[in-house]
């Protein structure tokens, strides 16, 4: 082995440290002399040195003195091992970096504040010059720089001023009981004197009473007759039972749909309460009865809201894990809980509805989605943009605050006297501007919104993705990891985010599919699984069941029980026309069942 080829194996800590181990054997590189068949060798922390010679720097003279070839050599291997050291530290360094943003970002979600408003009301505009879209905070900017910061990046509608008759709106489906409290003749006479007083408009004060649940049994005497001659039977007519056999009624299931699944107290924790009732129910019953009841009164109007969801140009969907205990897999497998709605932009007759599979994989949208034509919001989450391909009629739509949260993340991660001037800062800052202007249209109709996206949103979007190809090369040459990430995130999702600005059905963002399956996720913290496949697909359909009826200002208690009282009433039915009449937005639900509408009235 020559020394050349010695010297690059081995791994050096600086270039001046190599030139201070070389050990030169040659009669005319070693002071003293020496047998030039020896060979040079570079020292290593565990390798003894052959021969046996001290460390030493050379001199500019003694430099001089090499042979040319011998130099290009010897430099020829440094080069190569300063590259490979520069290389090492560079890896380390970025180790170091993603390190450092892990522990800022896990500081953040510990610590900081959830909200996602910005704290500097500055505004991001652009200008073009010299043919290039670019950044800028001058006063003449084509953006209201006085117009107030929205609180978050969620579309909602305006806020409505409060209205006098709120307090009256809220008590009007309430029971009243009237107790009355006037003085007695003599009192008043001893006040006034006789006849020396008038009756004025009684004074109303109101308080809530609270009437803790009770539980009562309702026993059913059902007459049977017999003839006399031939002794036929005939019973009146009654309701049948809810499930054979059973003890539960539409009302005790309500309570524990309610409890459950609308209030996320876990089944144990009922079965305390209702033993404080005097009820002894297990939460094996109370499970065994969802399971049944889902599957033989609320999955038919389940399926047909799925049917209905097809009708609807704009849907929204997203996706939980979920741990089940006994779904044949070792445990803590995750599985998940899949939710789809109609679009967030269409306020009447709102859609939610669940779906549980055991992974998170392409087929379980494709076979949702199989029969639907028109455009789904989703997150980034490829396996979506996976089944847009399979499926012709479907076009996929992405979020901006996925978006959005991506170059929050590059931001927390940065030291707090350098933000404000932060590229990640000034991207956050033109999202806000695009979600402000979007925010202006909320009120418009479909068309009338496309136009104004067109004319106002677009620019402000194609200058964000202008300015990210711009700068897309030195970010990745010198950008923190979490900066890198963003832009490529961006850039990789801009089809998807510039479709809202081709459709002004489209929503922004995916926010309202995140509130849909929010319900779901607190439960889960409390519950902290399912124990089987049946009791996962039984929560779907109930799940789906009550967000849906929050969604259209429904009880859920009360819709709950309405269903369980009149769906039992036509399981002989050949068809499903009665579905329509339960809907969550039918005029024929019953009053009782709807929240109150806040009355308006004027001063």
């Amino acid at each position: 082995m020559s020394w050349i080829t010695h010297l690059g194996t081995r791994s050096f800590s600086g270039f001046s440290d190599v030139l201070s181990t070389v050990i030169m054997t040659d009669a005319h590189l070693q002071p003293g002399g020496g047998n030039t068949s020896d060979m040079l060798y570079c020292q290593t922390e565990n390798e003894r040195i052959r021969p046996a010679a001290m460390a030493f720097q050379y001199t500019e003279e003694q430099l001089n003195k090499m042979d040319k070839e011998l130099l290009v050599q010897l430099f020829l291997g440094l080069q190569e091992q300063v590259g490979a050291l520069t290389k090492q530290m560079q890896e380390l360094n970025d180790k170091m970096q993603r390190m450092m943003e892990q522990i800022a970002l896990s500081n953040r979600r510990q610590f900081g504040r959830s909200s996602e408003k910005m704290e500097d009301t500055a505004q991001i505009c652009f200008m073009e010059v010299d043919g290039n879209i670019v950044f800028f905070n001058e006063a003449e900017a084509v953006c209201d720089l006085e117009a107030a910061e929205p609180d978050d990046l969620e579309l909602k509608p305006a806020r409505k001023k409060k209205q006098p008759g709120k307090k009256s709106a809220d008590l009007s489906n309430l029971k009243v009981n009237r107790i009355d409290h006037y003085l007695s003749q003599e009192e008043l006479e001893a006040e006034f004197g006789a006849d020396g007083w008038k009756q004025l408009p009684d004074a109303i004060s109101r308080q809530y009473r609270f009437i803790p649940a009770t539980v009562e049994v309702d026993e059913h005497h059902i007459g049977v007759y017999s003839g006399k001659k031939d002794e036929h039977m005939v019973k009146a007519p009654c309701p049948k039972p809810l499930l054979h056999g059973s003890l539960v009624s539409p009302t005790l299931a309500g309570a524990i749909i309610n409890g459950k699944y609308v209030n996320a107290v876990p089944l144990y924790r009922l079965e305390k309460e209702f033993e404080r009732y005097g009820l002894a129910i297990t939460r094996q019953n109370m499970a065994n009865w969802m399971i049944r009841l889902s599957d033989e009164y609320l999955f038919p109007l389940y399926d047909y809201l799925h049917r209905l969801l097809y009708e609807y140009h704009v849907i929204q969907a997203d996706e939980t894990p979920v741990l089940v205990n006994k779904d044949g897999r070792p445990a803590g497998s995750k599985s998940y809980m899949w939710v789809y709605r109609s679009g967030f932009l269409y306020p009447e007759q709102q859609i939610i509805l669940y779906e549980y599979q055991r992974t998170r994989n392409a087929s379980h949208p494709h076979t949702f989605l199989k029969d639907y034509e028109g455009i789904c919001v989703t997150d980034g989450y490829q396996v979506y943009h996976t089944v847009e391909k399979e499926l012709e009629g479907l076009t996929i739509a992405g979020c901006w605050v996925h978006c959005r949260r991506r170059f929050e993340e590059a931001q927390t991660v940065v030291a707090k006297e350098h933000r404000e001037k932060a590229e990640s800062y000034l991207l956050m800052k033109q999202i806000q501007a695009i979600y402000r202007e979007e925010g202006k249209l909320s009120d418009l109709s479909p068309e009338e919104r496309l136009k104004q996206r067109q004319l106002v949103v677009k620019p402000l979007v194609d200058a964000f993705f202008a300015y990210l190809k711009q700068n897309e090369a030195a970010v990745k040459n010198g950008g923190s990891a979490k900066l890198k990430e963003a832009f490529i995130y961006a850039l990789n999702q801009e089809k998807y985010l510039r479709v809202f600005l081709t459709d002004g059905e489209v929503p922004m963002d995916n926010n309202a599919s995140e509130r849909a399956i929010r319900g779901f996720c607190i439960g889960k913290k409390n519950w902290q699984m399912i124990d089987t496949i049946n009791g996962a697909e039984s929560s779907a359909i109930i799940y789906s069941i009550v967000e849906t009826a929050k969604a259209n200002r429904l009880k859920p208690y009360e819709y709950v029980v309405h269903l369980l009282t009149e769906i039992p009433k036509h399981m002989d039915d050949k068809n499903q026309d009665f579905l329509k009449d339960l809907l969550p937005w039918s005029p024929e639900l019953p009053s009782h069942i709807r929240k109150s509408v806040k009355i308006e009235t004027k001063r």
